[in-house]
């Protein structure tokens, strides 16, 4: 780990010369100045290497700086009246990082040209010297001007700090930073909050970005400059002790201000060090160096280094972000109209949008109170938060309390009567852990507080994602939802114990990073709680139950064939009940889409929905499954030949084209997708090769049908076409008809929206292929390098064999790249495999494949063609190192 800061010893403040006025800088003094700031650098850079703090280290390049400038000032403009120059932004605060601009101001009341002259050649020379200069030059009444007009430029002159020059220009600036007229109080807030949510809106209102931005991003270190300059305009106060003087932070938020600030302060010098550059931004590229830079290391493969490293951030930004915005509601306060008292139970009182206790110390004497006054909160409409003085005594009473709210009897009720709200109570819970309360009550959820896993797959930390998973599932709440989730809707309509389903989505993850498999440890922890929350023994169960299985639907509707109807009934007979399956669909939906919007998608949607569907048949007490094969075939083929008839087929030339069909099309495949396929041939009049392509099939997705002469060498040459036109498969079923033409189907979807596709691209893909097939060569997979991100993500692919009856199954999980699945086709081909089945899934960087594979003579692989596959494929798919 790092040595103690103590230890460490500053590198002295250069000593200048005194500077001759209006000498100029000589070129070998240039290069002297150049050489002494590059010492003063790489003297900082070994001390912070060595321990020292971040925020003493960045003034002390401040200051360093700030010689420099001086001296040059004085050597090109010297003892100047009517003109002076000031620091603003960090460099005016007296903070520069490593590769922080130098941002300056040159105030002149009279721009003559001798004067701007003079002002060009200081820049050059600080450019010259190696400094990277941000400079504005104005008069007063140009800065007054913008500053009335931009409250950003109003703002800058918040820290605008005079380095050289005429001193009555500083009173000048001063006179305009001060002025009644610019930007009031209630003005500038609104100014300062739209900026901030602008800023916000670009980094998805989340301080969780996989790569976030520690400057700019939510939680930032902008955020905490933003509180420095309302604190100053609005209650004339320059820190954030004056602001414990105001009322407007108590001591505990002070403190854990500045333990956030000091940790974005390092987290931002090291990244500086590390990318050579102004980067603000924590680059996959630069996380694992700087998680051993700062000295963290791993503890096991689910707690790695650059994990823990990425939890400080979090921690850090998310204590920032949230006190910054229960600050902005103060302000807000400060500048209202105070309002009637309006009692609210016996224990609360409304003061216009601001709710309040009674009695100042109710929280300490009675902790219920602490999950009441949100249930309260639920209860009046129009609120916008609570004064103040609640605000802080809320926390106070729950840092007293701490652990002892887990085991308080009364606040466990408290809380168990909020979530029998159902969907109303999510809003109170994202509430309850801004202001802490809700780690306290369930210390388990305190522990993967920024907790992040370092993958593309989870784009949010642990608790981040829990809380969105929530508001997914008050999503179905929604009558608006109706038309999205039609089938949830439903489902959530139905529920007697709403407060079961919020409980497994608080605990389904909340035992990641401890080592071990988190459902089995959350099963534990919920079962725990839920005793002690004195919940009913069957809900106890049920919450345990669902938190146990959480991925079970997920990983059966994207690994398995939920059109085998075995699979269905292993499925059905592991969920047991309507009841647990309705609970179990819901929270899938909800926790797909709280790991990344962008894995949600038509394609998913209607293959849970199917899944549901098939299993709350197969949960009937009257069905007896699996149905006969016989039985099933019949039933699909009088509903797609009722569909070919309603659209004018005769039904003559329908059952000429299915005699062609094997009976596997009518097993797996749905009635709409049969008679879409039949209508194809039949429109082609015997043409093949047969391309057919539905923008948006009843499957959700883009589906793709090839009807031509089977040859090996097929699918390759169709996932080639797939791979150059940018579309990613999610599903193929290759099929062979007693005549030997192939009937081969792909559901896919837009490489790059994970969504169907236009019609326009539907018909070129169509085209395209079309024109492949018929040529005797092959098509090659196009060759595409890696994203930035999945160059970060490479490891190396498992592949396994498995036997499945009368073929062979491979399984492949490895680190997804462009071209994937055309590389393997092309693999497979050439050691003359036949691919008659694939399904296709894909986890941020993960991929996890299925193959139902033969020889071709359409036999099992054995050992030794197994072996030869498994090294072809390492060959051709290994790991590449970056």
């Amino acid at each position: 780990m790092l040595p103690t800061p103590g230890r460490v010893v500053l590198p002295p403040l250069p000593r200048l010369p005194v500077a001759v006025p209006r000498s100029g800088v000589s070129a070998e003094a240039r290069r002297a100045l150049r050489q002494l700031l590059g010492d003063v650098d790489r003297a900082l850079a070994t001390a912070f290497r060595d321990g020292a703090d971040a925020s003493v280290l960045a003034r002390r390049r401040g200051e360093s700086v700030e010689r420099v400038v001086a001296h040059v000032w004085m050597a090109c403009l010297g003892e100047v009246s009517e003109a002076a120059l000031f620091a603003v932004g960090g460099f005016g605060r007296g903070l520069l990082f490593p590769y922080s601009d130098v941002d300056l101001l040159a105030l002149v009341e009279t721009p003559e040209p001798a004067r701007l002259r003079a002002l060009e050649q200081f820049f050059a020379t600080l450019w010259d010297v190696g400094l990277k200069v941000g400079h504005a030059v104005r008069d007063p009444v140009q800065c007054r001007a913008l500053a009335a007009q931009d409250a950003s430029v109003f703002t800058s002159l918040l820290d605008a700090r005079r380095l050289a020059g005429d001193r009555a220009l500083d009173a000048r600036l001063r006179a305009i930073v001060d002025d009644p007229a610019l930007w009031p109080p209630r003005e500038y807030l609104a100014a300062r909050l739209a900026e901030r949510d602008a800023r916000h809106a670009r980094y998805d209102d989340t301080a969780y970005n996989l790569e976030p931005n520690l400057k700019d991003g939510p939680g930032g270190l902008r955020t905490l400059d933003s509180l420095r300059w309302m604190a100053r305009r609005l209650a004339h106060v320059d820190d954030l002790h004056g602001m414990v003087t105001e009322g407007l932070l108590d001591p505990a938020e002070q403190a854990a201000l500045e333990q956030s600030e000091a940790t974005l302060r390092r987290y931002r010098y090291a990244l500086h060090l590390e990318a050579g550059r102004p980067e603000e931004r924590l680059l996959f590229d630069y996380q694992r160096a700087l998680a051993t830079r700062l000295g963290f290391e791993d503890e096991h493969e689910k707690n790695l280094g650059v994990e823990q490293f990425m939890q400080g951030y979090y921690r850090a930004a998310s204590q920032v972000e949230r006190l910054g915005v229960q600050v902005a509601e103060r302000f807000e306060e400060m500048l209202e109209q105070p309002g009637t008292a309006e009692p609210v139970g016996s224990d609360f009182v409304r003061y216009g949008k601001r709710l309040a206790a009674r009695d100042p110390q109710l929280f300490m004497q009675r902790p219920a109170a602490l999950v009441e006054i949100f249930i309260a909160r639920l209860d009046q409409p129009g609120v916008a938060g609570f004064s103040a003085d609640t605000m802080r005594r809320i926390h106070q009473a729950t840092a007293v309390h701490g652990g002892a709210l887990a085991d308080d009897r009364d606040v466990l009720a408290a809380f168990l009567q909020l979530l029998r709200r159902g969907a109303p109570a999510v809003e109170a819970l994202w509430r309850m852990n801004r202001h802490g309360l809700l780690a306290a009550i369930l210390p388990a959820f305190g522990k993967v507080f920024g907790r992040m896993q370092y993958d593309l797959f989870h784009v949010y930390t642990v608790d981040e994602h829990t809380l969105r998973v929530l508001r997914n599932m008050a999503r179905f709440a929604d009558p608006a939802a109706q038309r999205e989730f039609p089938l949830g809707c439903e489902i959530w309509s139905g529920l007697p114990t709403p407060e079961v389903l919020l409980l497994a989505a608080l605990f389904h993850d909340i035992a990641k990073g401890r080592g071990g498999d988190h459902s089995v440890l959350g099963e534990e922890e919920a079962r725990d709680f839920c005793t002690r929350l004195a919940l009913p023994p069957g809900d106890v169960e049920r919450v345990a139950w669902l938190v146990r299985w959480h991925l079970l639907m997920s990983t059966t509707a994207q690994r398995q064939d939920i059109t085998d109807p075995d699979v269905v009934h292993r499925f059905a007979e592991q969920v047991g009940s309507r009841e647990r399956l309705g609970q179990l669909y819901l929270l899938t939906i909800a926790d797909i889409i709280g790991t990344s919007p962008r894995l949600w998608n038509g394609w998913k949607d209607r293959l849970l929905s199917d899944l549901c569907t098939a299993t709350r048949y197969a949960l009937r007490s009257d069905v007896e499954l699996p149905r006969d094969i016989g039985v099933r075939v019949q039933e699909c083929s009088e509903y797609a030949l009722a569909l070919l008839m309603n659209e004018g087929h005769a039904e003559a030339d329908v059952v000429r084209v299915w005699a062609d069909f094997p009976q596997l099309s009518f097993l797996r495949h749905r009635p709409e997708q049969i008679a879409w396929q039949a209508a194809a041939i039949l429109h082609a009049q015997g043409s093949v090769p047969l391309v057919a392509v539905h923008p948006l099939s009843v499957r959700g997705s883009t589906e793709l049908f090839v009807y031509a002469p089977d040859r090996d060498g097929l699918f390759a040459t169709v996932t080639a076409v797939l791979d150059r036109l940018r579309f990613s498969v999610m599903e193929s079923r290759i099929l062979s008809s007693p005549t030997g033409m192939a009937l081969d189907t792909f559901l896919l979807l837009d490489a790059d929206s994970q969504q169907p596709v236009s019609t326009a691209r539907a018909e070129e893909l169509q085209q395209r292929l079309q024109r492949a097939l018929t040529q005797s060569s092959g098509v090659q997979p196009s060759r595409r390098g890696m994203s930035r991100h999945q160059k970060h993500f490479q490891m190396a692919p498992q592949i396994s064999f498995h036997a499945a009856g009368d073929r062979t199954q491979l399984a492949l999980i490895g680190a997804d790249r462009p071209g994937l699945l055309a590389a393997v086709a092309q693999v497979m081909f050439h050691a003359e495999v036949r691919v008659h089945d694939a399904r296709i899934a894909t986890f941020g960087e993960r991929v996890e494949d299925f193959f139902q594979l033969t020889d071709r003579h359409d036999a099992p692989l054995g050992a030794a063609q197994q072996e030869r596959l498994l090294q072809a494929l390492l060959e051709r798919i290994g790991v590449t190192r970056y």
